[in-house]
């Protein structure tokens, strides 16, 4: 049982309150910031959202049996049986008035925060395996997803809000967790969700020009990722890719012994010796990688089950994760190997005679989508071709739509351009945006998507490698605003199946 008056002791910023001096002692059976959500015995904070403002709400929250309402302004009409908090940010004390709902369930918990434009996910879920496989049952938080032990939550963001995060830890506390792994988004740290969170451990795995829509600048979104790193608890340490130019940005604030630096290509060469996780890839094919880790106190193979240098990456920060809170080397190899393929991340699908594969990758940013076709390009056999089929999501980053094309035209043989979650916007126009970074490039453009990835597969020869790109684990299409079942995948099989069963010569694109 959590009293009102329990609540209001942990909130910062709290600035005034008035009525509702019964109030005070009063049970709080929820606590939200979606008046919709409201029942008698309620908490409300009201927040300013970018859509609708939650002050506009109070006077239906109290209708609905809120006892209490967190405001940064009192209505113009008060209920005396119900108590005011006036504060200087909701969105704080929104963090702060669910910690204390749910009993400080963070603050009992090893928490590994993860934060990147890509590789959250992968980097996430090997370290999520190693932890279970070393013994701390670890539960994960991320894109689309949490998984408490067998049980898997959908989740509508990378980063819940606040007070939906910390039930969830509360979950996970309940369930037996004692750590959690979980994806950080740079707009989690900036509208506060993690606020008052500490993370034993703070990962930075790259920085490229995503969410300019909502980040003013690349310096803004670089100083929204580097927030993490302040959250660290006095015993926390960073781990980050030091071949990305801005992880000394990311872990200026903390000594050299508080942060592991991981590289493939020498970036680490500026940290001391002792911080140092680098590898060294021995081999790449469609069936994975094998590659040397050198780490402080010792040398061990490692196989990465996923192609592309930056899959050997993922693991390499995984691994000095591991390493920092102490886990045994050899221990830390077999939880990450034994992890399972993330649903579309490099998820590889074959053909029924393995002749032709095809791969479901999330890349929806330039950077993403540049290496998943170089990683590809490495592996594909001499004398076969590699092709993509991608688009743009509407409502987003526009700037990235002609890049997007010129790195497809430059690094694939064959390119189709198609619809990916088209939004609000045309699709057609979407692709001609696209369409700007490509001038004279041979290519086919279908805004049909499960067409575009039949007559993609329709165009494969043996030995040749497909990669759809920009929706990965999504079972959707969003268009003209409404969500429709989609998968990549499912597709794929389907004609991948097909296609095999007809054989004959392949389509000319």
């Amino acid at each position: 049982m959590v009293l009102l008056k329990q609540i209001e002791q942990g909130m910062s910023g709290l600035l005034g309150s008035s009525g509702g001096d019964d109030a005070s002692s009063a049970e709080i059976r929820l606590l939200t910031c979606d008046s919709r959500e409201v029942v008698p015995g309620t908490l409300f904070v009201a927040v300013r959202g970018f859509r609708t403002d939650g002050h506009r709400h109070i006077a239906g929250a109290v209708d609905a049996g809120a006892v209490a309402v967190v405001c940064e302004e009192y209505p113009e009409a008060l209920d005396p049986a119900v108590r005011y908090l006036l504060v200087d940010d909701s969105r704080t004390a929104l963090a702060d008035a669910s910690r204390v709902f749910h009993g400080d369930a963070s603050g009992q918990l090893m928490i590994i925060g993860v934060t990147g434009t890509n590789g959250k996910t992968t980097t996430s879920r090997l370290i999520t395996s190693m932890l279970n496989s070393a013994g701390t049952p670890a539960g994960y938080i991320g894109t689309g997803l949490c998984r408490i032990g067998a049980e898997e939550i959908t989740l509508d963001r990378t980063t819940p809000e606040a007070h939906e995060l910390q039930a969830l830890f509360r979950r996970m506390l309940d369930a037996g967790c004692r750590a959690v792994v979980m994806e950080v988004s740079s707009h989690a740290l900036v509208l506060k969700r993690v606020h008052g969170i500490r993370f034993r451990v703070a990962v930075f795995t790259n920085l490229t020009p995503e969410h300019l829509d909502f980040h003013r600048s690349m310096d803004d979104y670089a100083e929204a990722k580097r927030l993490l790193f302040d959250q660290l608890t006095p015993d926390g340490f960073g781990v980050v890719n030091a071949d990305d130019p801005h992880a000394g940005f990311m872990v200026s604030g903390l000594s050299p012994e508080r942060v592991l630096c991981c590289s493939i290509d020498g970036g680490a060469s500026t940290c001391p010796p002792d911080r140092r996780v680098e590898a060294e890839i021995n081999s790449m094919t469609a069936s994975g990688t094998l590659a040397t880790i050198d780490f402080p106190g010792g040398r061990l193979p490692v196989a990465v089950s996923m192609p592309g240098v930056f899959n050997v990456m993922n693991l390499l920060e995984a691994f000095a994760t591991g390493v920092g809170i102490g886990i045994e080397p050899a221990g830390i190899l077999r939880g990450l190997e034994a992890t399972e393929a993330v649903e579309g991340r490099m998820e590889r699908i074959w053909s029924p005679d393995r002749s032709r594969c095809a791969v479901v990758d999330y890349a929806h940013t330039p950077d993403a989508l540049q290496k998943a076709l170089e990683a590809l390009r490495a592996i594909t056999p001499p004398g076969s071709g590699l092709t993509v089929v991608f688009g743009c999501g509407g409502n987003r980053d526009r700037l990235k739509r002609p890049e997007m094309g010129r790195i497809a035209a430059d690094l694939a043989d064959r390119v189709i351009l198609t619809s990916d979650n088209p939004r609000e916007e045309d699709p057609e126009a979407i692709l001609d945006e696209i369409e700007a970074g490509m001038p004279g490039r041979a290519h086919l453009r279908i805004g049909d998507r499960a067409e575009a990835i039949r007559r993609a597969v329709e165009g494969l020869g043996d030995g040749d490698l497909l990669l759809v790109a920009g929706k990965g684990h999504e079972k959707y299409q969003e268009i003209a605003g409404k969500k429709h079942y989609f998968s990549d995948q499912e597709i794929l099989a389907t004609c991948l199946e097909s296609r095999g069963q007809r054989g004959g010569a392949k389509e000319q694109l």
